[in-house]
């Protein structure tokens, strides 16, 4: 007999992900014809946007659980999920000529994708620990696979190498926290789990260890400074379009997954994880942006900026309030649609031949390609937080909140170093604008005027989003509280 709240259709969305992963891989057995691969990237696409469709009628429903209480759907995981597979969808499409010129235009590149997208929504949705476990090792496993799919690259095969070794070891670490937690409670659901954290209060040692292996667990996860290690191999080392689906998608994940472990499980130890995450934040925000300066690998110097970002998105989740976590959730949501554009625009400037990842491939591009160039500009722009543009905003938001929470300081420290790290950004853009070519750069001669467009109106968003940052802001709080 099956529980009373079991409710299958509540998980219809990632039912719905899975089952095609699965019928697009089957596919792919039957399917005879002279493009074999061209259907699954269609119908993995077309998944995405269909399940987009399907999470908006869920906005409304308020919370509800299912699968015997393991299973949350709320206001937050519709909105984080929205965002997950559209943003998801736009890596496919900015990815797929660039996979079909390199032989990575496989039918398992993109059902590996769409199972990584089902264990980054379990994640969002998960009020268990083994559930949030569960999604975060289906996400991570498939990641594993998706770096190393250039076999042929010693690059990318030693980039997958020390990602599986160090998410490993961070999965072990948290899985330990959780054994931990449940020693503690006798339960592993979230709300029990945070009565019987409440209940030993904070200077319990059996706590404490439990909040310091969760914090180090997700710091690895996340690539907060020092557990960073692997974050500029993984980005230089992975196919750009694999980059690119581990740039953008996975940060909104994260933040749902803190949400959901810290703020919703641990917020009884609030005052000992803060301290945690407030030393996290700092040395990601200064080592991040400083580190990015030496950089003149673009991949490279993203995956600085992205520790860098992550420790401001950090920021919101010190706050310790609503105001805050709302904040955070603003911030990675412009963050992921400003490095998914990043990445589109990279992709669009390969060729069969040569990959636009260094910084000198750039110099002259705003004489060559005076659009592309001026796209670049606005990204780099908003990823400094210059206004008007959305990246400003973002991290206003932030800041604002640090400064309601009486953390002045720790708000004018991160204005401090996000100052240096515009240095970096404004960087490509002079080399764009006022460096001569060293050599004649090979530009794609295919016409791929539909892929443009829509890297174009990815970047315009950042701009024409301005006249309702307000009610953006508004969303994000109204599914927080």
């Amino acid at each position: 007999m099956m529980p009373e709240n079991f409710n299958l259709m509540l998980a219809l969305p990632e039912l719905f992900v899975s089952g095609m992963a699965c019928l697009i891989l089957l596919y792919r057995l039957y399917d005879k014809s002279c493009c074999p691969n061209l259907m699954p990237y269609i119908a993995s696409v077309s998944t995405l946007l269909l399940t987009a469709i399907m999470l908006i009628g869920d906005y409304q429903t308020g919370a509800r659980l299912g699968f015997n209480s393991t299973f949350v759907q709320d206001p937050m995981a519709v909105v984080v999920k929205i965002a997950i597979v559209l943003i998801t969808a736009l890596v496919f499409i900015y990815g797929a000529r660039y996979n079909s010129e390199r032989g990575y235009f496989k039918t398992e590149f993109y059902v590996l994708g769409l199972f990584g997208v089902v264990g980054m929504m379990l994640m969002t949705s998960a009020s268990h620990m083994l559930t949030l476990y569960m999604g975060l090792e289906l996400f991570s496993l498939s990641l594993y696979a998706m770096v190393a799919f250039y076999r042929d690259s010693r690059v990318a095969s030693e980039a997958a190498i020390k990602y599986f070794i160090l998410g490993a070891l961070a999965s072990a670490i948290l899985l330990y926290a959780i054994s931990l937690l449940y020693g503690l409670s006798g339960s592993l659901h979230i709300s029990d789990v945070k009565a019987a954290v409440a209940g030993h209060g904070l200077s319990h040692l059996g706590a404490i260890l439990a909040v310091v292996l969760v914090v180090v667990g997700l710091a690895f996860k996340l690539g907060a400074v020092p557990f960073h290690m692997w974050v500029p191999d993984v980005y230089q080392g992975s196919p750009t379009s694999v980059t690119a689906y581990l740039g953008a998608a996975p940060k909104i994940a994260a933040f749902a997954m803190l949400m959901r472990i810290l703020v919703d499980g641990l917020a009884p130890q609030f005052e000992n994880w803060q301290d945690m995450l407030i030393i996290l934040a700092v040395l990601s925000i200064a080592v991040g942006n400083i580190v990015a300066i030496a950089q003149r690998n673009i991949k490279r110097m993203l995956a600085y900026s992205t520790i860098s970002h992550m420790g401001f998105f950090l920021l919101g989740i010190i706050s310790g309030n609503n105001m805050g976590y709302s904040a955070s959730l603003f911030y990675v949501l412009i963050y992921a649609v400003m490095s998914v554009a990043v990445f589109g625009l990279i992709l669009l400037r390969t060729t069969k031949t040569t990959e636009s990842e260094r910084m000198a491939d750039f110099k002259g591009l705003g004489a060559r390609e005076p659009l592309m160039a001026f796209l670049m500009l606005v990204l780099m722009f908003s990823m400094a937080g210059i206004p008007p543009f959305a990246g400003f905003w973002a991290k206003m938001s932030v800041i604002n909140a640090l400064m309601q929470s009486n953390l002045t300081w720790l708000a004018i420290v991160a204005v401090l170093l996000a100052v240096i790290g515009a240095y970096y950004y404004l960087r490509v853009i002079k080399t764009m604008y006022f460096d001569e070519p060293e050599m004649e750069v090979l530009i794609p001669a295919q016409n791929h005027t539909a892929i443009r467009w829509l890297l174009v109106l990815n970047v315009l968003a950042l701009i024409l989003v301005l006249p309702w940052i307000g009610s953006l802001i508004d969303l994000t709080r109204s599914v927080i509280q």
